[in-house]
């Protein structure tokens, strides 16, 4: 049995329990409590708030966890980064009010730029030379400057959308973060062959999103032609038709690209074409 943290609620919750279930690893929302066992695998759900998760990964308490980046890098605890999940996606970034000029970092020097994240934004201005009082607060960060509790921010940001409201600017971007799976320096070896499953699961549900399966009727003689539009995985699949001289050509495509494959596939005499949802993708 291995036991996992997550976030308690909020939207890295929820994207972390969809995870979960598309790997067959199912919780029961009916169940639910600080701590829940999985269906379809040995597992233990620990439900935690975010900033609580790297400390219970690093304590034991926990022998893995699903967490921001940032929270990772703003705890500085002992733990390892195992797979970065592609969710939950954001940066953080110091901003200031728009009116301002800003010609480079310099501008920090001696200003008071409010935070919930000291940790990362003190390594930062350290790293190049800036002298600037770190002011910590927790929680309604951007409109600090409108209330005179500092001159900059540094903070979250996902759409940009709440600096503009509060008239500031995004000036820095210091972390690029997303949620990564993140384990203990301990774990035993039963539990790291644990983890490696979970690794292979989730790295199969990874490599199914923005695919489509795509199956058509072809002639046979432009199978050459439709394996240059249709790479695939390896190759296209082509399977003989009862029908002479016709195939059933089966590949996988990306989303973004789909229509565009269709089109041509339609203009070398491709019938018939099936689009079907991918869920799992096993190499």
């Amino acid at each position: 049995m291995i036991r996992i943290a997550i976030q308690a609620k909020g939207r890295l919750n929820e994207d972390s329990m969809a995870l979960l279930t598309e790997a067959g690893m199912r919780i029961s929302e009916s169940r639910r409590k600080l701590l829940a066992q999985a269906e379809g695998f040995p597992l233990e759900v620990l439900y935690l708030r975010d900033d609580d998760i790297p400390q219970a990964v690093a304590d034991g308490v926990a022998d893995i966890g699903i967490v921001g980046l940032n929270e990772v890098e703003e705890r500085g605890k002992d733990v390892e980064v195992v797979h970065r999940l592609g969710f939950g996606k954001c940066r953080i970034s110091l901003a200031i009010p728009k009116e301002e000029d800003y010609e480079g970092l310099s501008w920090f020097s001696g200003k008071k730029i409010a935070t919930s994240y000291p940790g990362i934004l003190g390594k930062f201005f350290s790293e190049n030379g800036i002298s600037a009082n770190i002011e910590t607060i927790a929680g309604s960060v951007e409109i600090a400057p409108s209330v005179g509790m500092a001159d900059a921010i540094f903070d979250i940001v996902s759409s940009g959308g709440t600096l503009v409201s509060n008239g500031l600017k995004e000036v820095e971007k210091v972390l690029f973060s997303e949620a990564v799976l993140i384990a203990g320096k301990t774990l035993s070896e039963e539990k790291r062959q644990l983890l490696a499953q979970m690794v292979f699961r989730f790295e199969a549900v990874e490599r199914s999103r923005g695919m489509k399966y795509m199956l058509m009727n072809l002639p046979q003689d432009k199978v050459e032609d439709a394996v240059k539009i249709l790479p695939g995985m390896k190759s296209p699949t082509v399977l003989p038709l009862a029908q002479d001289g016709w195939c059933s050509l089966h590949v996988v495509v990306r989303e973004d690209e789909l229509w565009t494959k269709i089109e041509q596939l339609k203009g070398i005499g491709a019938e018939d074409i099936l689009v079907l949802a991918l869920e799992k993708t096993i190499r």
